[in-house]
Parts: structure tokens; sequence; C-alpha cells
């Protein structure tokens, strides 16, 4: 189940709001995980037995490693315990996420004709994975306290609203509200428009700018043109941005609705000025995490130029593997290690003597390019892509590229709007003006209006059976 599904969003959801409101505030953290297990086991229910594994496994580890600390064996029999933790999470995922990529390079390498496994990856397992290793290295870096009670365990891990697109919610980030929380009537409106609006972005922006990616993809290469092609990769640059930020909109906005604040996952990245920039502003609930429980252990910056380097490699490598279980996704990764060691040996002492706009010009033609390696997981496909926008063997415009380009020039422009902060300052500042002239009551039901609006164009389009991916099913 998707939160772009009309099950969701008819059944499922407002039978789950409107129960848990009615449930006792004491079993609300039991009712919130029997909910997310219906929800994970809807598609596939035979895998909700590793997310319970995990969900045990690590409990356990949390509470060895708390009995350990108070026995003063932190050092000791603590640290085997955070290897076991960590080895098993990582076996998990490992397991399921990249056996028959492994079987595949190595029958490739030595020409013989391995059978791969054929395993479906389950969803949400690269997010609930990196969720629980957070929680054992924080409980053992004595960061958060071991969580005595498995039901209230099991619901962090389990939750359904960040589980299978993020953001990656970490147990520090709930600690407190996984035991007490307040719901309100605000905050439950104010969550209910927030995922209306990730909403939108999915249904109206991603998924119809997503087809026409596909549409341009899955064209013959006599058929293309280079400008057609670079129409291609900004489609897939919207795409995959609105998509994603509108599943992190929707998963912030459900937990407030069940009053959790979950952490910014976007912050406006293509307004960047630098790929370090947006690295900062995209995705930053994953940066955080790899910073935090990979860079810094590493040695972060502090061990010289050539120690930061390997640090970094070691980062941007796994960053990509982590996406994938694709060699596009491990180039991927380290096409931006490079931009980024660049950038910081010489390329932003440079970039600041330029005019901004030219730095914004030159963060999205690699952000761009970066997308384009990220979408082709067929590698000569990925090279003949390349090609294309290059304009090698290709003309720069043909009858085709004019009619897509003429055709969704205005819907470019409304991406392109919708992706800065252009449209929320114009939409903060109407409705200040509302606010001041006939009050913030009006304003409020205004913007519950427009959000209605939302939800009725998205419902027409998801009832229509129009293009809705789901681009997270590798992760």
């Amino acid at each position: 189940m998707v939160f772009s599904s009309i099950v969701f969003l008819c059944i499922f959801f407002p039978a789950v709001l409107i129960l848990y409101y009615l449930c006792p505030k004491r079993l609300r953290n039991f009712f919130l995980l029997l909910a997310s297990l219906l929800f994970y086991a809807w598609g596939e229910p035979k895998y909700i037995t590793i997310m319970l594994f995990s969900t045990v496994f690590d409990y356990c580890n949390g509470r060895l490693l708390e009995f350990f600390e108070r026995n003063g064996k932190k050092y000791t029999a603590g640290r085997i315990v955070l290897a076991v933790s960590v080895v098993g999470n990582l076996g998990i995922l490992c397991f399921f996420k990249y056996t028959d990529f492994i079987l595949s390079n190595i029958g490739s390498l030595t020409g013989r004709d391995i059978p791969l496994l054929g395993l479906a990856l389950p969803i949400g397992i690269s997010f609930y994975t990196f969720q629980t290793m957070s929680y054992t290295i924080d409980v053992y870096r004595g960061n958060v306290k071991a969580q005595h009670n498995i039901i209230s365990f099991g619901m962090y891990v389990c939750m359904f609203p960040q589980l299978i697109a993020g953001p990656i919610v970490r147990y520090s980030d709930v600690q407190q509200e996984v035991h007490t929380r307040r719901t309100s009537f605000s905050l439950c409106a104010a969550g209910m428009q927030r995922f209306l609006l990730g909403l939108g972005k999915k249904v109206l922006l991603a998924n119809q700018i997503g087809a026409l990616w596909d549409e341009i993809y899955g064209l013959k290469a006599a058929d293309l043109s280079m400008s057609l092609a670079w129409l291609g990769a900004f489609a897939f640059t919207f795409q995959i941005y609105f998509d994603f930020s509108g599943y992190s909109d929707m998963a912030i906005g459900l937990g407030e609705m069940f009053g959790f604040h979950f952490p910014e996952n976007f912050r406006y990245p293509y307004e960047a000025k630098s790929i370090t920039e947006f690295w900062r502003r995209w995705h930053i609930t994953l940066g955080s995490w790899f910073r935090e429980y990979l860079y810094i252990p590493l040695g972060g910056n502090r061990c010289g130029a050539g120690r930061q380097i390997l640090n970094l490699l070691i980062v941007w490598f796994l960053t990509g593997l982590w996406h994938g279980a694709g060699w596009n996704f491990i180039l991927w990764g380290l096409y931006f290690f490079l931009l980024l060691v660049l950038e910081k040996s010489f390329l932003l002492k440079l970039l600041h003597r330029l005019p901004s706009v030219l730095q914004h010009i030159y963060a999205l033609f690699w952000i761009v390019l970066g997308w384009v390696i990220f979408a082709c997981d067929d590698l000569s496909r990925l090279q003949n892509y390349l090609k294309l926008l290059a304009g090698i063997g290709t003309p720069a415009v043909n009858q085709l590229a004019l009619y897509e380009w003429s055709t969704h020039a205005v819907f470019l422009l409304i991406l392109i709007l919708a992706s800065t902060q252009l449209m929320k300052k114009a939409s903060v500042r109407l409705l200040e003006i509302i606010s001041g002239r006939i009050g913030e009551a009006a304003a409020f039901w205004l913007k519950s209006i427009w959000c209605l609006t939302i939800l009725l164009l998205s419902m027409a389009m998801l009832v229509s059976g129009s293009y809705n991916p789901f681009l997270y099913f590798r992760f």
C-alpha cells in the first residue's frame, strides 16, 4: 500500500485516524503498531516477519547494551552486542538487496550461468534498517535510553507514515513522543494540510512530468534529438524531487496528525548554488545519518586531506549503493564524490566570485546530469543518453522536440516556480493579508479549501487510472 492510492486515501487512512482518536491514550502505541503491520502486510505479507525480526532483534540488543553498561562492561561485552547488531542489520539488508546483484556480476566476470535467487526486495527495508541501527548505536553512545516496552519500540520501527519512503526518523528524534505526545485539532489540521500538499506534489506534479520522462526515455534513438534528451532529463529531475519531497511532506503531515514531529527532509534543493549546498538541502535525514554514523566515526575531516578524501569516497560509494543494487547507483555516488572533492579543494572559492545566477546554473547542470545517471539503470543506455545530451550523432532539434517543448512549456514553468520558495512566500504573504483584513479563521478555511481542491484533483487523477509509479521499490 502506498499513500497515493485509492485504498489508502479512502479506506485505510480515514479508518486508522478515526480509530486512533477514539482509542484510549494508553493503547495508542499498540493500535499504531497493529495498523502499521497491516499497512506493510497489504502488499507483501510474507516479509512482515523480517521487520518483526529486526524489531525484536534490536529491542534485545538495546536492553543488553543497557545491562552491560550498568554492570561496567560497556567497552567489552557492549561492543560485541553493538557489532552483532550492526552486522545482523546490514546482513539482512545486503542479503535481500544485493545478493542477485553480486551473483549476476560474478557470473558476468567468470562467464558462468549462475542462477539468481529472485528475491523480492521488502519495501522500506533500507529505511527501517538504518533506523534500528541508529537506535542501538545511540543506546551504546548513551544518547538515548533503551526502550523497555517492546510495543512502543515496535511502533517506532513499523510506524507506517515514514516506513516506505522516509524521512529516516532516528529514535532520538521521537524518543519523548513515543511515550507522551500532544494531539489537538490545530495540530491535526496542520498535519492534514501538509499531507494534502504532499499528495498534490506527488499526483499532480511528479506523476504528470514523470510520464513525459518515461515517454522520452522509451523512444528510439532515431526519434531523439539533443533538445528532446535535455527535456527528458529536466522531466526526471522534477519528477524525483516532487515525488520524494511529496512523500516526505505526506509522512511529516501524517506524523503531526498522530502527534509526532518528524525531521524535515528537503529544503528547496534546486535553489542550491553548489553541489555541497545541494546535499545540505536534499534528503537531509540520509545525509545526516551517513555523517553521524559513518563519516565522523571514520575520522571526518580531522585526519588530514588524504584521509578526508578516503572517508568521502567510502561514504559516497555506500550512499550510491544504498539507493539501489545497480552500477548506475554506484556511479551516481562516485560522481557526486568527485564533484564534492573538487569543490572542497578549490571550486567553491572560484564559485563564490561568480554572480549568483551563474552559481545556480553551475549547480543545476551537474544536478540534472547526476539524475540522468541515477535514472538509467542500463549502462549502455546511459552512455547513449549522455551522447544525446552532448549532441553527438544527433540533431540539436527535431519536430518532436519542438512539439514536446511547446506542449509542456507552461507546466515546466509551474514546476520551476513550485521547486523554489517563491510560491510559498507568495502564499504566506497572501494569507497574512487575508488574516489582517478578515481574520485568521478565514485564512485557515481558505487554505483548507485550497487543500481540499488538491485532494479532489488528485483523487480524480487516481480514479482515472493515470500514471502513478512507486519510485522507492529499490530502497
